[in-house]
């Protein structure tokens, strides 16, 4: 399975968190090498009355913020996936999803026990 279908797979779960209120946080982690970019967190925001995305792009030496729609965030997350980042991680109040990628770029989609017991309250309060 291509990065984009097994990515697919995983941002799909991410939409459903969202539409069921469950969405607590989406991070992309662990870099291949020594990199200035360290980490993408993704959060809900309302934007013009729309849920739209939040991704905040942590630098090693500043952060820089953007706002895309839902579809959107998904193409350009994949952009980050193996370059450089090989794991991603969606918090959800039901479960944690990580999808991660081993040395030889073979994907892993793993369930685990949620860590947030709280939806993230932009959400929460959008859906109300």
């Amino acid at each position: 399975m291509s990065f984009t279908e097994s990515f697919s797979e995983f941002y799909d779960q991410v939409k459903s968190s969202l539409a069921y209120g469950t969405f607590a946080k989406l991070t992309l982690a662990k870099t291949i090498g020594n990199t200035d970019l360290m980490n993408i967190y993704v959060r809900p925001v309302i934007d013009e009355g729309i849920l739209k995305m939040e991704l905040k792009y942590k630098f090693q030496r500043e952060e820089h913020f953007e706002i895309h729609t839902i579809d959107n965030t998904r193409e350009i997350l994949l952009k980050y996936i193996n370059n450089p980042f090989l794991s991603a991680i969606l918090f959800t109040t039901e479960f944690d999803l990580v999808y991660k990628l081993n040395k030889k770029r073979t994907v892993s989609i793993t369930e685990m026990p949620n860590t947030f017991a709280n939806a993230s309250e932009v959400l929460l309060d959008y859906l109300n």
